[in-house]
């Protein structure tokens, strides 16, 4: 749908207005636009003499603060509240019934997804950038592609409900409240990072959020251990626990999916299932490759995790089930990474460019989730462009800060050992040096 903004409106030639009813107008900023139907647009516009469309315009504009062209766009612009999207029904074992296969997106909601997806996806391709510049070192996981994956999880999740995943969690320590200039200045070793330089890529975390974490697939005991301190404290709280698809096929895994079946723990075990482990296709890893499916008595759902609301009414099913007291359940999410493994893996000796890009131009969660929003009135081009403005910004001023903000001294390396205790002596590569630790 074409749209007049400002400049053209100002611009335009003469256009003798049609009759109009009161029902035919708006208010913008206070003055009554007549609603333009010359062509069919249907958009606000003005179209009557110059002198009468000088005068209004400069009401618009004038008066306090003057505002940028695209800000008056946006104010002027009628937007839907709220749209129902029919999502792709998910796979189920030893359910009955999934979730559901419509959702509900408000304007609110959408706005917020996309800031949240376009800001991971851009932190990701600052920290590459950052790596070749050599400001990052050592490993380095980046999970661009994959952002429906995090958000969708926290959207679907409650507040007070914890997560713990592997070492590509960038995505889901932004999700989980860190900032995005925490996040850089932790992958740079600054002293403003969220563990204060001493964590880097693997080993970060939050309010609710347990890691980072290195090993593969050793968080996952954690994550049920997590669980039960949930049920044991009464919370009615879950715990989402991450692990990749080349971790599936781990020992400690399904020690964890027994334990946790038993004791009934409120546990979601979710697979990130991105197709390839390290360089690896999954079909040359797993003998199934059926996720969802791996517990014959835990029930599971295999999910789009390409698309935002799909990961949300997902993960609300799922920790509906948990709260219930019926105990853990299993969700693969089915997405893709664009980057390589980590920063060494090129990322196109195991598959092709065409893969990727196919990808990328027909599942992209980003792009998927911008239709959504412009098809149904839930925004504008304008509108996501000036988000796109904001957290390009954003992400410039945090890797500035991640390139100047002091590394941590050495007298510090033995800090924060444990979170409230009073202070002692570490020691350090020999017997001779010591640290202070101080909580």
């Amino acid at each position: 749908m074409q749209r007049h903004d400002v400049a053209s409106v100002t611009n335009a030639p003469i256009v003798a207005p049609r009759a109009f009813s009161l029902r035919d107008t708006q208010k913008v900023g206070g003055v009554a636009l007549a609603v333009c139907l010359v062509g069919g647009c249907g958009c606000p516009g003005l179209h009557s003499m110059k002198k009468m469309l000088a005068a209004a315009v400069s009401r618009v504009l004038g008066g306090g603060a003057q505002k940028p062209a695209s800000r008056v766009l946006v104010a002027s612009c009628n937007y839907s509240n709220d749209a129902t999207f029919e999502i792709k029904k998910c796979d189920l074992h030893r359910l009955e019934e999934g979730p559901p296969v419509t959702a509900v997106l408000t304007r609110e909601d959408g706005l917020q997804y996309y800031r949240m997806m376009q800001t991971v996806r851009r932190m990701e391709l600052k920290a590459d950038q950052l790596y070749k510049q050599k400001f990052i070192r050592g490993f380095c996981h980046l999970c661009d592609g994959q952002e429906a994956c995090y958000v969708g999880l926290k959207a679907g999740a409650n507040p007070s409900d914890h997560a713990i995943t592997a070492y590509r969690a960038h995505g889901l320590c932004y999700a989980y409240g860190l900032s995005v200039q925490s996040i850089l200045a932790e992958l740079t070793g600054r002293r403003g990072g969220c563990a204060k330089g001493k964590g880097g890529s693997m080993h970060m975390y939050g309010r609710n959020f347990y890691g980072g974490n290195g090993i593969v697939g050793a968080q996952v005991p954690l994550g049920a251990g997590v669980a039960l301190a949930c049920k044991y404290k009464g919370s009615n709280e879950v715990c989402l626990t991450l692990y990749g698809d080349g971790a599936a096929n781990q020992g400690q895994i399904f020690e964890a999916y027994n334990m946790a079946a038993l004791w009934k723990l409120p546990c979601i075990f979710i697979c990130e299932n991105n197709r390839y482990g390290m360089g690896t296709a999954i079909e040359r890893a797993s003998a199934s490759t059926d996720y969802y499916k791996r517990v014959n008595f835990i029930p599971g759902l295999r999910v789009d995790g390409m698309d935002v609301l799909c990961v949300r009414e997902a993960t609300k099913f799922a920790a509906d089930y948990c709260r219930s007291g019926k105990g853990p359940i299993v969700m693969e999410l089915q997405t893709y990474r664009y980057h390589g493994h980590s920063m060494s893996d090129p990322g196109i000796s195991y598959r092709t460019r065409e893969e990727i890009q196919n990808i990328r131009s027909k599942s992209d969660p980003i792009m998927l989730l911008k239709d959504k929003m412009l098809n149904n009135k839930l925004s504008s081009i304008e509108e996501l462009k000036e988000i796109d403005v904001g957290v390009r910004k954003e992400i410039d001023d945090a890797a500035q800060f991640a390139t100047t903000d002091p590394e941590p001294p050495l007298e510090e390396l033995g800090h924060h050992v444990y979170n409230n205790n009073l202070p002692f002596e570490v020691r350090g590569t020999n017997q001779w040096i010591k640290f202070k630790s101080i909580s």
